[in-house]
């Protein structure tokens, strides 16, 4: 997989004339060369329903006179880049208004991602109706005539649906479609049936062709819907509505799977579909480089203009961010992820057989545990229910993951082994929720009624004085387990913010009676009574910050790797082993608010004498800045390397050679 990348949307309506008029081969050639690109994924068919090139499969774009699929890759072809090739799977505006029995239909008979034909945008297709056979001869039709290094589908994923089709198949089966479980059986067999049809359409004319199913979103714990594909695309446009935290949390489960991705952003000061939006060169240039960091290639979304011509200005501004990425690719390259801690991600023990379900709540922990792991320069990776838990010191299971026996036995193993647990809230509860099955120091007595409550730490924080801290989310009442230690107390409000009972413009103060333990420790780790990765994704309180930090920095007896980098920067630790080496990457950048929820990148500021310290046995023969090939003054001692960076700038790789 190429490092490299530009994803060239081209939806492009029939009202516009002259398509593909201003394309012209050199000067294509010449702003792949400016953006430093080495693939750029081209279209066959947009969303509209129109190919980009003549078909029998389906029909050209009405405007465009040339086959433009084909002179794009041939261009790019001849100047080494690759071209993979894009169909819009789920979308087909021209083939919506011909058969509308074939779109997704919700219980109401409305259509799916605009709700009728009388709002301007696209519908969806269902993949149990005709449509499936007529893309499988589109998908046919340009791997048989073109020589596509690879295949983008677009728009798919597993859908509710409750179309006529849907429905005469369940009845069919003997059920009902007011038969939920039949019903959401059918719809993942809808989606396994497509995905092998596009695969083995691909597959049996090029086998291995690199072919990708994007729903703009990696289902952490479906690794049944990952390996329908050759590799991942992480779709994660910040400006675009999925933030700067989206990336970090989808990277570091997608590098435990074993298959190559790439982290998508896009050159669009918002997201998809913008014309004339174009972002600062040092958002870019830190986009790509946090890919880099997080052991994915590159991908760069642009939208091609209806005339063809590429646009200078987006691909000097791409180039700003590729030129960097092409020094850097060497120490990029085949790497696994170096961690101390796993996050088992609540969204894929939602999954797994008597996981339950995401509520309102427990969807907000994912990110919390993430944002605090990142500001707290942990070394992390995300996991579901099947990972190899043997390289990690701690598990840590926040908010809402409840312990089915697969999982009990599995923590059972590694706790045997000498790791440690992190749980909060009700993680770490037996299936029926009525009692811990680990060892954490707390015996559960039930939910606590106080909203919010209070944490009195028998601990200092390192920002502020003792206090009686508020958490905003759920909290349990415990009682000391035997053996177990106490982390400090909890406390309730005097009431409960009511009609009758209320108190000041928020929430009632505590009535600063000790209530019970608050944290706890046992052999097994540590227990915290609050979903507070919830709290902190909705609050980002400092304190719960702090209190996380101490819990884990308390069970890491041997942390890998410890800085003093700002709370804003982000650190990873990646290996070579192929090189014997480690390559530890350090970002900082400061996104601020611009408009209404666009947080955007410019300013870069320097990072001065950044201390790091990394755990490591093995004799260090050199410490080096790269791409610089700099020297770096390092010491090793009692099993220590420590060095400092005097000097930095948005991304700085240190490779560390054994």
């Amino acid at each position: 997989m190429r490092f490299r990348q530009v994803h060239l949307d081209f939806h492009t309506s029939e009202a516009i004339k002259a398509i593909g008029s201003a394309f012209n081969k050199g000067q294509f050639q010449d702003m792949l060369r400016t953006g430093y690109v080495d693939s750029i994924t081209i279209f066959s068919k947009c969303h509209h329903g129109w190919a980009y090139h003549p078909s029998e499969a389906n029909e050209i774009h009405p405007h465009l006179a040339f086959d433009l699929l084909g002179a794009q890759i041939d261009a790019a072809h001849e100047i080494g880049v690759k071209t993979p090739v894009y169909l819009s799977a789920g979308l087909d505006q021209r083939l919506a208004r011909k058969y509308p029995e074939w779109l997704i239909r919700d219980q109401n008979e409305k259509t799916n991602w605009t709700p009728n034909f009388m709002t301007p945008g696209y519908q969806q297709f269902c993949m149990n109706s005709p449509y499936l056979e007529i893309l499988a001869l589109q998908v046919h039709e340009v791997v048989t005539r073109y020589d596509a290094d690879g295949i983008f589908l677009d728009i798919v994923g597993v859908r509710e649906c409750y179309c006529q089709f849907c429905v005469t198949e369940i009845r069919k089966r003997g059920s009902d479609p007011r038969n939920l479980n039949d019903m959401k059986a059918l719809w993942e067999e809808t989606y396994f049936n497509y995905a092998a049809r596009m695969n083995n359409t691909v597959h049996a004319v090029k086998p291995g062709l690199p072919v990708f199913h994007n729903s703009s979103h990696v289902d952490r714990g479906r690794r049944d819907l990952v390996h329908l594909n050759t590799h991942l695309e992480l779709e994660s446009l910040p400006t675009g509505g999925w933030g700067y935290d989206h990336f970090p949390l989808s990277a570091r489960y997608a590098q435990t799977l074993g298959l190559d991705f790439l982290g998508m952003t896009g050159k669009f000061h918002t997201s998809w579909g913008e014309f004339g939006g174009y972002k600062h060169p040092n958002a870019l240039r830190y986009e790509a480089a946090l890919s880099l960091a997080n052991g994915a290639r590159c991908s760069i979304g642009d939208q091609l203009h209806p005339g063809g011509l590429m646009d200078h200005a987006t691909y000097a501004l791409i180039g700003a961010a590729y030129k960097e990425v092409a020094a850097k690719e060497e120490w990029c390259q085949d790497t696994t992820s170096v961690a101390d801690i796993a996050l088992l991600s609540v969204e894929a023990a939602s999954i797994s057989p008597g996981g339950g379900t995401i509520d309102d709540h427990s969807k907000h922990a994912d990110i919390g545990a993430a944002r605090i792991l990142l500001e707290g320069h942990y070394l992390f990776d995300v996991i579901d229910t099947q990972a190899d838990l043997g390289k990690y010191a701690v598990v840590l299971l926040p908010d809402a993951i409840v312990l089915t026996e697969p999982l009990k036995e599995k923590l059972a193993a590694f706790l045997t082994k000498g790791g440690k647990v992190l749980a909060t809230g009700r993680s770490g509860l037996s299936a029926d929720g009525t009692r811990f099955e680990l060892d954490l120091g707390a015996e559960w007595q039930g939910v606590s009624s106080f909203t919010p409550s209070y944490f009195k730490p028998g601990f200092a924080l390192p920002s502020l004085q003792n206090a009686s801290f508020v958490l905003y989310t759920e909290g349990q009442d415990i009682a000391l387990a035997q053996g177990g230690a106490s982390l400090g107390s909890k406390e309730n409000s005097y009431f409960n913010r009511d009609l009758f009972t209320f108190c000041s413009h928020q929430h009632t103060p505590s009535d600063m009676e000790d209530a019970g333990p608050g944290a706890t420790e046992g052999p097994d780790g540590i227990y915290i009574a609050w979903n507070v990765f919830e709290d902190y994704a909705l609050k980002g309180s400092l304190p719960v910050k702090e209190i996380v930090c101490y819990a884990l920095d308390s069970l890491l007896a041997n942390k890998q790797l410890r800085t003093n980098l700002p709370a804003q920067g982000i650190t990873t630790l990646q290996a070579q082993q192929s090189h014997n080496r480690l390559v530890h990457h350090l970002l900082y950048a400061s996104p601020v608010r611009r408009g209404q929820h666009v947080e955007v990148i410019e300013d870069l500021s320097p990072v001065l004498n950044t201390e790091v310290f990394i755990a490591l046995s093995e004799p260090v023969r050199e410490v080096y800045l790269a791409p610089q090939n700099t020297p770096l003054p390092f010491k090793q001692e009692n099993g220590t390397v420590s060095y400092t960076i005097p000097l930095w700038s948005c991304h700085q790789m240190v490779v560390i050679q054994h």
